[in-house]
């Protein structure tokens, strides 16, 4: 055998110990007991408060703990209140809670008080393109005649979310027409969005929508006017664009709870391309956020006695930082008297800034689209307590777009999203403190204290690559401890999302990173090496299925080692060939995803007797000349007979470091310190330890 190749049997993703086990699903609803507790932002317990879930409320004891024994489900969504608090409503799945026995961490609110006001943010929202017309198959999402109903089902998930907050916005990057508008814009990349995209953000709980970005005058002056229309029809108010400049430049004034609020909107650059993007004198379009611009319309507003928040659409795309304009541009509309500042426009997220005792949210990613690769769907929602022009408090609600709906976040995708804002963050010197399954930035109590604690793996013979999901996202590597002082290991992330399958139908929509739609894969409960889920094939004699990424991983370090990673379990005589395929520099995409070569990595053939096995498979990323590149499982049956075959866990490691000696760190990178996996130069039967702080 290759050795590259392990196979062992797989690891149980627990938070202190990672076991060894073969799982059979029990099929039949038990109760489970939920355990936690409820307080304030001074961490005094809170009573008899209010716990709701599945239409029963329960309450919390006079040292404000609670205890729920309920049937047991995929998803639990619970809503704390109290007297005299803002309510909050926070979403775990089974699986995540099973890992940590079934408790969730204290659970802050946040008290009312007179003038506060809690605002609700969310990136960049689209409901056109591939919502219509999807890619690889895949279902169709808003179908025509159904547009009111298929753009709430969209969003229904973060209603419950959006209506709690006095004032939500998000960044409208598109059109409204009901038919493709007569003028498009020479530029590459254009939409739009039906109507009824307006009636499903007011329904879900919207207020407000910025115009200033990209995309606002993508079919030109007959777009822009369908879309202010349209607006103006709504309930909606917007800012950000306009007709001309001077009205482009204008602010949204709205009262919240006896202050004066004004909102401005910005798109960061004006558009290689004539007409450009951007409103001038005697053209419309979007609000242009030039310093001068900046500092004319925050400068009038705060003169105006206004609490004045912008929101500005700069910067490039799938980048972890912020351009230095975009930067300079938000701190100087802060220098200039605003008193917040939300950007958009990079597709991913980035981390937070506190300055000058103002909140800086660098890039909220997306809230509502269409794009298909690996490194988007992962968001938040921002929660923004405010005392008149005083940042208070913010609550990051983790969001995950799947099959382009926004969903809560749980599990893999809630560590994956807090762990990168959290550590984007403290590069600007900024520690995100915990609440239930949120992040916190708060001005009440430290956000860095300092507590340990530990995870223990349990290592089994033949792996080398165990998962960190089930560890706490806020906290730092410190030493990785073992008694074999001659192992050595690596940190690495994962590529592919929803690798576990415990979400894959979860919210009423599907996750569309695998090519479910092209093979006879399925989702079953019949079996899983971990957690409650699996996918299954039943291959015909001699047949061959493939499971595949759908598309290309476009985020990803050149010239990188690679692992894959899954579990299987075949009934019978079974070859799986490994392969990677990639898109180059020069190909068109459709071309690509159905034509470019697929490079073998490795073959392994299993008998069936192995039960549950895992497999790892190394490879490096090419050093130059691909844009992105997907990874292929071909399982062809070499029994003759029928063969059932199970996969589960199927990950892709881009390792961030290079091996480096127990006891000591390696060199950190961004991807080093969101680390999701954890890799060993040799498997070992030594027990490991892991310390963070």
């Amino acid at each position: 055998m290759n050795k590259n190749i392990v196979l062992t049997c797989v690891s149980l993703g627990v938070i202190a110990t990672l076991a060894c086990s073969t799982s059979s699903v029990v099929q039949a609803k038990s109760l489970v007991n939920i355990t936690g507790s409820l307080m304030n932002e001074q961490d005094a317990l809170l009573k008899n408060a209010t716990i709701s879930l599945n239409g029963k409320e329960y309450k919390t004891d006079t040292q404000g703990r609670y205890s729920i024994s309920v049937e047991m489900s995929d998803i639990y969504r619970l809503k704390f209140s109290s007297p005299a608090y803002y309510s909050g409503i926070q979403t775990f799945s089974h699986y995540e809670l099973s890992q940590q026995n079934m408790n969730i961490k204290p659970v802050e609110l946040v008290k009312k008080v007179k003038g506060r006001t809690l605002f609700a943010f969310g990136g960049d929202v689209m409901m056109g393109r591939r919502f219509v017309k999807p890619k690889f198959d895949n279902q169709v999402i808003i179908s025509s005649g159904q547009e009111a109903k298929d753009t709430k089902s969209i969003v229904e998930n973060m209603r419950p979310y959006m209506s709690l907050a006095d004032f939500s916005s998000v960044n409208l990057e598109t059109q409204i027409a009901d038919s493709k508008p007569s003028q498009r814009a020479p530029k590459s990349v254009t939409f739009y969005s039906p109507p009824e995209t307006l009636s499903a953000l007011e329904w879900v709980g919207i207020d407000f929508v910025t115009l200033g970005n990209n995309h606002t005058y993508d079919y030109m002056d007959s777009g822009l006017k369908s879309t202010l229309n349209y607006l103006d029809k709504s309930i909606l108010n917007y800012a950000g664009a306009g007709i001309n400049q001077t009205d482009a430049l204008k602010a949204h004034h709205q009262s919240l709870n006896g202050t004066e609020y004004a909102f401005l909107g910005y798109v960061g650059w004006e558009g290689g391309f004539t007409p450009n993007q951007t409103a001038t004198n005697d053209k419309g379009g979007a609000a242009f956020g030039s310093i001068d611009n900046i500092i004319e319309s925050v400068s009038r507003e705060v003169a105006d006695d206004k609490a004045t928040i912008v929101q500005y659409h700069g910067s490039l795309e799938y980048k972890t930082e912020p351009t230095l304009v975009t930067e300079q541009r938000l701190k100087t509309a802060i220098d200039t008297g605003a008193d917040m500042a939300i950007a958009h426009h990079p597709h991913v997220t980035q981390g937070f800034e506190i300055y000058n005792d103002k909140l800086i949210a660098y890039s909220m990613g997306n809230f509502i689209f269409d794009q298909y690769f690996y490194a988007t769907p992962h968001s938040f929602v921002l929660y923004v307590w405010m005392d008149g022009d005083r940042f208070h408090r913010a609550e990051i609600i983790p969001v995950y777009l799947k099959g382009y709906k926004p969903t809560p976040a749980t599990g893999m995708h809630r560590y994956t999203v807090l762990k990168r804002l959290d550590q984007l963050s403290q590069k600007r010197g900024l520690k995100l403190a915990v609440s239930g399954g949120h992040g916190i930035i708060s001005t009440n109590k430290s956000s860095t204290k300092v507590t340990q604690n530990e995870t223990v793996i349990s290592t089994l013979a033949e792996q080398t690559a165990y998962p960190l999901y089930h560890t706490d996202w806020n906290k730092n590597i410190q030493r990785v401890i073992s008694t074999d002082n001659t192992l050595q290991y690596r940190l690495g992330v994962n590529l592919v999302n929803g690798s576990d399958f415990e979400s894959f139908d979860t919210f009423n929509t599907s996750e569309r990173g695998w090519n479910m739609d092209q093979n006879d894969f399925s989702l079953t409960q019949k079996t899983a090496a971990s957690g409650q889920y699996a996918m299954v094939s039943n291959l015909k004699r001699g047949g061959k299925d493939v499971f595949a990424m759908t598309n290309f991983r476009r985020v990803y370090n050149a010239s990188s080692p690679m692992t894959i990673q899954t579990n299987i379990k075949v009934a019978t005589d079974t070859k799986i060939n490994f392969y990677w395929q990639g898109r180059k520099n020069k190909d068109k995409f459709s071309h690509a995803i159905k034509h470019a070569e697929k490079h073998l990595i490795e073959t392994v053939t299993l008998d069936g007797k192995e039960g549950w096995t895992n497999l790892e498979v190394a490879f490096n990323s090419q050093r130059v000349g691909y844009r992105s590149f997907r990874i292929l499982l071909e399982i062809e049956d070499l029994s003759g007979n029928s063969n059932t075959v199970y996969l589960d866990d199927v990950n892709l490691i881009e390792w961030q470091s290079a091996f480096n000696k127990m006891n000591t760190l390696p060199i950190l990178n961004e991807g080093a310190v969101q680390a999701s996996f954890i890799g060993f130069d040799k498997p070992s039967n030594e027990k490991i330890t892991i310390r963070y702080q």
